[in-house]
């Protein structure tokens, strides 16, 4: 492990090996998805090596890495069909994750750092909504409140999928905060989710792919830009 807790070992040799050997089975669409997106993975793990201080590099690749993987389309705002479509692909990854890989890691190797993240008003979007005075979202205590709320229940019940969407909910305000300049490089105001942002999907993102490869039995749907010559 690097100092900042961000796995330093390769997922990205395993799983392009693995690809070489099973792609020919696959549609044209999921290796393409699997080409991606294992294309960022490595550059992730690159960047963790190299500057393995740079949490805020690692979180976004692996990010971009999770994207290739999932996204259908690309939409203009992070609604609540995204939010749908989000809980439908956990659902599903979820439910085909024979090894409990996914679940393990919430509920034991990643508990701390997912409690926190979870209960971080600085990734919770009607906080941020609020604060920059958009209709609609003076209540975003009461919406935080109640997302806790859920978040306890789920907890209570070990629902993974409500408390992996959740997660995802948080991690996408971070991805924003960095992608779109809303955080300086490196600062120390946000880097406890920076670095727990990182190590989370540095562990989910191979494991999300890996499963999608077993599993090429699945419409895991078109890609938005697929290659046009």
């Amino acid at each position: 492990m690097t100092t900042t807790g961000i796995p330093n070992g390769s997922q990205f040799d395993s799983l392009k090996a693995k690809h070489r050997l099973i792609r020919a089975s696959h549609s044209q669409d999921l290796a393409l998805r699997i080409h991606r997106a294992l294309s960022w993975l490595e550059r992730a793990e690159i960047a963790g090596r190299l500057e393995p201080q740079d949490a805020d590099s690692v979180f976004l690749f692996h990010w971009i890495s999770f994207n290739a993987a999932y996204a259908e389309e690309t939409p203009e705002s992070y609604d609540s069909d995204e939010r749908s479509a989000f809980q439908d692909y956990f659902a599903r990854i979820i439910e085909l994750d024979s090894d409990s890989l996914i679940f393990n890691a919430i509920w034991e190797q990643f508990a701390g750092p997912i409690r926190m993240l979870l209960d971080n008003r600085y990734v919770f979007q009607p906080f941020w909504k609020h604060h920059n005075g958009a209709a609609g979202y003076d209540d975003w205590e009461r919406r935080f409140e109640a997302s806790k709320s859920k978040i306890r229940s789920a907890l209570g019940m070990q629902d993974t999928v409500t408390i992996l969407s959740t997660l995802f909910d948080r991690l996408y305000v971070l991805r924003n905060q960095l992608l779109h300049g809303g955080a300086t490089w490196n600062s120390s105001v946000n880097r406890q989710q920076v670095e727990d942002g990182a190590r989370i999907m540095a562990f989910l993102a191979p494991v999300f792919i890996e499963i999608m490869m077993n599993n090429p039995q699945m419409d895991w749907g078109k890609p938005y830009y697929p290659v046009v010559n």
